[in-house]
């Protein structure tokens, strides 16, 4: 189970991770009764991220403004999803933003240490710049430190993101934790740090040893990312390009990432990331199967761009359930062997033509599996969505 914002703060001020002076924020009358100094930042407590992107956060200077923003949040939907609670929280001047985590890594069965000096909204480039720490025996301040350095910390930096890393980690532990998430740190031009923003997710099998958990989750209102519903969003009613990614922030970057290529997206659909608690093989692959069935069928989709990063499922078993779905749609052989190139041709020229990015293990197998149906697969972002572009245009001209 995942925590939304407000609640993990709780377990963070505990903890001793800095963080802002906050409100929780039920109606937007309740802001009358600010009791933080003006400027203020309104958050939208929902379960899923890119919050910022959307409007989901506002900066306000007076209570009138705020009352305003409040209402406009509460009834903001983002990703389907509309928020019961709001958090006001003091406004904070950071220098530079890090990203850290501590996260259960289930393939190899052991924690491991994130952070990345880029942080905050921009997940692609934080991606990119991931730096990681297996805790592979027991604890030590050795890991963080290590960390630290890996990440190009200097001074005194490198002991202050070590013992926040340090504090997180105590956290992961002691509450039988699958991800404790610091996005972003904030970093002052003097050094210091906060937690601007933070993700937990709860180990679901392990709430029986910590009621303090389970009444906390009791106190949400119950539309947990596990329950929400996995249907396509649209997002412009005249856009070509159909985006399937896994998890919400790579969802909003691939978003953002053909919007400034020039594209139009025209619906979405996040099948839901690997740091649920109830994320397993078996149901992203069922989420993936039931995805691609749902935007194949869309007839307003020129182009399907898939954009998915997976450390449970091998690229190659993605890859087969993306031929599978290519496969049904010609006709319903038992094999790919039995599709006929005419076939696979006259597939081509029909829409949604689709653009594939996998990042995981075995991709090679994933590649050879996708080019016997006459799919490319695009090893970087920027190219798949430069493609999935162009193919949006042709199809608009040739319409």
């Amino acid at each position: 189970m995942d925590l939304l914002e407000y609640q993990a703060k709780e377990l963070f001020r505990e903890m001793g991770i800095p963080v802002l002076p906050s409100q929780r924020i039920d109606r937007p009358k309740d802001l009358k009764g600010l009791t933080i100094p003006y400027p203020v930042v309104l958050k939208s407590q929902v379960y899923i991220g890119g919050r910022g992107r959307v409007g989901g956060v506002r900066f306000v200077e007076n209570t009138i403004d705020a009352v305003a923003a409040a209402q406009t949040i509460f009834n903001l939907p983002i990703m389907g999803e509309y928020p019961k609670v709001l958090l006001a929280e003091a406004k904070y001047d950071s220098e530079r933003e890090f990203y850290l985590a501590v996260v259960l890594n289930r393939s190899i069965c052991r924690p491991v240490l994130l952070g990345s000096q880029q942080g905050g909204i921009d997940v692609q480039t934080a991606l990119e710049q991931m730096q990681h720490v297996v805790v592979d025996q027991d604890f030590s301040p050795f890991y963080a430190r290590r960390l630290a350095l890996k990440m190009g910390l200097q001074g005194a930096l490198i002991e202050s993101v070590s013992a926040m890393l340090e504090k997180m980690y105590r956290l992961f532990v002691q509450h039988d934790l699958d991800l404790v998430e610091i996005n972003p740190l904030g970093v002052t031009a003097t050094g210091d740090v906060m937690a601007l923003d933070g993700k937990i997710t709860v180990n679901d099998d392990a709430l029986a040893r910590h009621p303090a958990l389970a009444a906390l989750i009791a106190k949400s209102d119950g539309n947990q990312p596990g329950h929400l519903s996995r249907s396509p969003v649209t997002i412009e009613p005249d856009g070509q390009i159909g985006l399937l990614c896994n998890g919400a922030g790579l969802t909003m970057a691939t978003m953002d990432a053909v919007a400034q290529a020039g594209g139009k997206p025209a619906i979405f659909l996040n099948i839901g990331g690997e740091t649920q608690w109830d994320a397993s093989p078996t149901t992203l692959r069922e989420q993936l199967e039931h995805g691609l069935e749902q935007m194949l069928q869309t007839k307003q989709v020129r182009v399907l761009l898939i954009n998915l990063v997976s450390g449970l499922i091998p690229c190659d078993e993605i890859a087969a359930v993306i031929a599978q779905s290519l496969l049904s749609r010609v006709r319903k052989p038992r094999s790919i062997s039995e599709i006929s190139p005419e076939a696979l041709i006259a597939h081509t020229v029909r829409f949604p033509q689709l653009v594939v990015r996998l990042v995981g293990r075995d991709r090679d197998r994933a590649q050879a599996r996708l080019e016997a149906v006459q799919i490319p697969l695009v090893e970087s972002l920027n190219e798949a969505v430069t493609q999935a572009v162009t193919l949006s245009k042709a199809a608009v001209r040739n319409s």
